[in-house]
């Protein structure tokens, strides 16, 4: 039972709770936004509306748009230098994964300068540690499915190296999030779909790993069961906020998941495939090879997989074997059942290389697991996967 807890962020949860970002205390003067080059934050007024409330707190914007759905280190430092440049002090990040996860990469390269991957233990990473605070950040989810801002983790990719890794540091951990689920509510199905069933395998992942605890357990059960409940409804009628919201619960509570336990190789392999397709969708890399994937531990903690199928299906009597089924059925619901390697063409020649990739750059993934997977088994997942 010996574990620990430490979550930092404060979070505001809730239709609407946008707006308090004019009524805080902000975290400093001058904000770098950060957002993808999408016309639909122009068009839509979330870019003029973020501007005055900062304005409203007293704090003046820049903004970076250049941030690619896998960003890559490149951008990091280019926009890192221009916040050092413009003299913003902190970092707000607004979007889905990529903008959070850029502008906590951001916040801590305008701080501390030099390479990124100085910083990353993985890898070709050197390693080193933080040797001054990266500036705050504050944290806008649109999409519901990182977490990211409920911890303090990024995924960034080394476009030289094809390295696309997870990077940590508890420093990272956003200031101060919002969760509106108001700001979700035009996500396209697919998007949807694939951005709540990350968020299902950060809690599934935390909830097997060896390093879970009683209180990731905690929310990774809650997170599973309300995307059980909703997802398909928030999928197939966007404006039903009360689905979007419970989504968007189900988001935070995995991110906190991701806080206090951890994603395993599921991951690693889904990252291996994303560093060489930029086009790839972090979600439908993962769907692609989740139902073979959680094949692998239903023999070695039967209860834990029991749990899950319970909490997804709302079943009390559901037993170990009907979790994987039961995925299945929820990913059809949800039109994704048939997410194919090939339309973002990836050839079948390239798996071993995922395979390669996956175990040498995110290898400490597969350490955590109830059995950590051979070289052969990842191959039996990608080739069992690919279509």
């Amino acid at each position: 039972m010996e574990h620990e807890f430490f979550l930092p962020t404060k979070i505001y949860f809730g239709a609407g709770c946008l707006n308090k970002l004019g009524e805080i205390s902000l975290p400093g003067k001058k904000a770098m936004i950060v957002i993808t080059p999408d016309a639909w934050i122009v068009e839509n007024g979330h870019l003029a509306r973020l501007q005055k409330l900062l304005a409203a707190g007293g704090a003046e914007s820049v903004v970076y748009n250049k941030v690619h759905p896998n960003p890559g280190k490149r951008q990091v430092e280019e926009a890192a230098r221009i916040c050092r440049e413009s003299n913003c002090d902190f970092v707000l990040g607004f979007g889905g994964g990529s903008s959070i996860d850029s502008a906590k990469s951001i916040a801590l390269m305008a701080a501390n300068g030099g390479d990124f991957w100085d910083y990353v233990a993985t890898g070709s990473g050197a390693g080193k540690r933080l040797h001054v605070r990266p500036l705050p950040v504050v944290a806008v989810p649109t999409t519901a499915g990182t977490g990211t801002e409920a911890d303090p983790w990024v995924v960034i990719t080394k476009e030289e190296t094809n390295e696309k890794v997870g990077f940590g540091a508890p420093e990272l951990f956003p200031t101060v999030s919002f969760v509106d689920p108001e700001l979700m509510v035009s996500v396209p199905p697919r998007l949807t779909a694939c951005q709540g069933f990350d968020a299902l395998f950060h809690a599934m992942e935390g909830y097997i790993a060896t390093v879970a605890t009683p209180i990731s357990d905690v929310f990774a059960l809650r997170s599973i069961s309300l995307l059980g409940q909703n997802l398909v409804t928030a999928v197939n009628d966007g404006s039903d906020l009360q689905a979007r919201e419970a989504v968007a619960l189900a988001s935070t509570c995995s991110g906190i998941v991701e806080s206090l336990s951890n994603c395993t190789s599921n991951h690693s392999i889904a990252q291996a495939m994303g560093a060489y397709h930029d086009d790839l969708p972090h979600g439908a890399a993962l769907l692609m090879i989740a139902n073979e994937y959680f094949r692998s531990f239903e023999q070695v903690i039967p209860q834990r997989y029991a749990e899950m199928a319970r909490a997804l299906t709302g079943d009390p009597n559901a037993g170990a074997e009907q979790l994987v089924p039961a995925l299945y059925e929820m990913e059809k619901a949800c039109g994704v059942e048939a997410l194919r390697m090939s339309d973002y063409g990836i050839q079948p020649e390239e798996l071993e290389m995922f395979c390669t990739n996956a175990l040498e750059i995110a290898g400490e993934l597969f350490e955590i697991e109830p059995q950590p997977l051979t070289r052969q088994r990842v191959m039996e997942i990608l080739q069992r996967s690919y279509r």
